[in-house]
């Protein structure tokens, strides 16, 4: 039954990851995201893997997030951290300047970079994460990735996405209408459930990019984290 329910993983086409995007449309888009995050799981699985990682961290950490959209995940990142008793610097990091230029009524900093060249030295951060990102790289770009978290992590890595799911898709297509979402975050996020992960894929592709195994753990409402220390390389 659950071989039944996971269709094979998909590329596809999503509207949001063009270049000629209008900005009112991707600002909108990503307003829907953010409330997708919220409602349905995307949110709360990083935040389960931030406060894992927490006693690890020094009492004054930064975190990064790749990927950041409208900066709500290390927002969020912020005020879970607060109430642990850390005190955490969370940087936003998108190719978007639009996004990057939105997230920082939220967040302290905000960067415009390439994900595949993070701007930040080695071991520089505590924590690196990224949420609902993974699935939209080539399986090239999704390794170098990868590997350019874990150079910049000191602490850990954490990525958050999407288990590929029949149910999920038709729980999102009903959903997002009731929720007034755009047809084209419909769409994208359809496009985006059947670019994500199993289990074995996720933990092989984390492996196969960095040599180590991480700690992956299916969450509530098709979602999928991976997390693991760079100090174990």
């Amino acid at each position: 039954m659950a071989m039944r329910l996971t269709p094979s993983r998909r590329r596809g086409i999503e509207v949001l990851d063009g270049h000629d995007v209008d900005p009112q449309l991707r600002r909108r888009s990503h307003r829907d995201i953010q409330l997708s995050n919220t409602l349905f799981g995307g949110t709360h699985a990083l935040m389960a893997e931030l406060r894992d990682a927490l006693p690890d961290l020094p009492r004054s950490a930064t975190l990064l997030d790749v990927g950041t959209g409208v900066g709500d995940i290390p927002a969020r990142a912020t005020s879970v951290a607060a109430k642990r008793g850390v005190a955490l610097l969370s940087v936003g990091l998108d190719s978007v300047e639009e996004l990057v230029s939105t997230s920082t009524h939220r967040i302290p900093l905000g960067v415009c970079a390439n994900a595949l060249a993070l701007p930040f030295a080695a071991r520089s951060i505590d924590v690196v994460c990224c949420s609902q990102v993974l699935h939209h790289f080539e399986e090239v770009d999704a390794i170098h990735l990868l590997q350019e978290m874990h150079r910049v992590a000191r602490v850990r890595v954490i990525i958050s996405d999407l288990r590929r799911n029949w149910l999920a898709v038709a729980g999102l297509w009903s959903a997002s209408f009731p929720l007034r979402f755009h047809p084209v975050s419909r769409h994208d996020g359809i496009v985006s459930i059947l670019r994500g992960f199993t289990t074995q894929e996720l933990r092989r592709l984390v492996q196969t990019a960095v040599g180590v195994v991480p700690k992956v753990r299916h969450r509530a409402l098709f979602r999928i984290t991976a997390a693991w220390s760079p100090a174990t390389t």
